[in-house]
């Protein structure tokens, strides 16, 4: 089991920067990968980034060169650094960590963090 505890999130204009951070309990051996999802209200649940513990990074086209996630392995913490933050970025920011390799694989997710942004 992991458990994961966010924070960083809250009320923001529109332009501004937030930071939020994950920390894991545990972290297993092989491959791993932490990232961030959001959903909006009335939405789905959708890709923000994320990022493997070989330092690979993935993320969704909407915040390419705004946003930027980190891992510091040691402290099994992952980071998003928010800039220039739009109203369209409101929403539940949730952390997960996916158990890769070796088998089973394996999802975790933490309870969510509110972002809103004010236009």
């Amino acid at each position: 089991q992991v458990q994961l505890v966010e924070s960083g999130g809250g009320l923001v204009q529109a332009g501004g920067s937030l930071r939020l951070s994950c920390a894991a309990s545990r972290n297993f051996f092989g491959i791993n990968t932490m990232g961030w999802y959001r959903q909006a209200p009335g939405k789905q649940r959708e890709l923000v980034a994320t990022i493997t513990n070989v330092q690979v990074t993935n993320y969704a086209d909407s915040v390419k060169g705004r946003f930027t996630i980190s891992r510091d392995i040691a402290k099994n913490t992952v980071y998003l650094q928010m800039n220039s933050l739009k109203p369209d970025d409101t929403a539940v920011y949730y952390c997960k960590y996916e158990k890769n390799f070796p088998a089973p694989r394996a999802d975790y997710w933490g309870q969510g963090t509110q972002v809103t942004v004010s236009s």
